[in-house]
């Protein structure tokens, strides 16, 4: 099995790119990426924004010889919108009027050469999903904070984790004043639990990773 530790000019991409994952969770996702991605199928993450986590991933799906798939309308989730907590000006298209995170995440990408392991998927979650027919090793559930896009998040794609694959969710705060942006992952995570499908095998700071033992999602 490829060793679990980034290489380390992967390390150093995912500290200079734009986001919010820890070095701690962002280091726990890799570990889940290189044993999904011994199932041989390609790797999904819902929620690119600028590729801090996408670089991880990409970093372990080579180690593996599988592709990454990174989903996002690239409009910036309800909370990182001008006025809001989590706004980064860097990230608005003055002239448009509207966020715009494709150009950063392509620009960290890029600097961290791992342009050929990823396939960047631009649009919405549940528009993607509807037309998307294949089994996945790993989802990484890391987009819209609101109960609406985490529910419609795990509807869509749950259901194509593979047998043995990993299903990994960020934000997760049981608390809810630990967070405000943490109870639909968390809410989206107990739901997984209650299926029956999947069982939890990880968990680091705010991320929960789970393997898909059963039927019934």
């Amino acid at each position: 099995m490829p060793t679990t530790a980034p290489a380390p000019k992967t390390l150093a991409a995912f500290e200079a790119a734009k986001g919010f994952m820890p070095a701690d969770e962002g280091l726990a996702l890799h570990a889940a990426a290189v044993e999904a991605g011994g199932l041989g199928l390609p790797l999904l993450e819902i929620g690119t924004y600028c590729g801090r986590s996408t670089i991880l991933l990409a970093d372990a799906a080579r180690a593996r010889g599988v592709s990454v798939l990174t989903l996002d309308h690239h409009r910036g989730s309800e909370e990182q919108q001008p006025g809001w907590q989590f706004h980064d000006p860097d990230t608005f298209d003055a002239e448009l009027g509207v966020m715009d995170t494709l150009p950063l995440f392509r620009r960290a990408l890029f600097l961290a050469d791992l342009e050929d392991h990823v396939v960047a998927l631009v649009g919405r979650s549940p528009q993607v999903a509807a037309v998307w027919g294949g089994p996945l090793g790993l989802v990484f559930i890391d987009g819209g904070h609101t109960d609406e896009h985490a529910q419609a998040d795990y509807e869509g794609w749950a259901p194509h984790v593979a047998e043995g694959g990993l299903l990994a969710i960020h934000d997760v705060f049981p608390v809810p004043e630990d967070e405000f942006t943490g109870q639909a992952p968390h809410r989206v995570h107990l739901r997984a639990l209650a299926s029956g499908a999947f069982t939890q095998i990880a968990a680091e700071g705010s991320l929960r990773v789970l393997r898909r033992t059963g039927a019934g999602i």
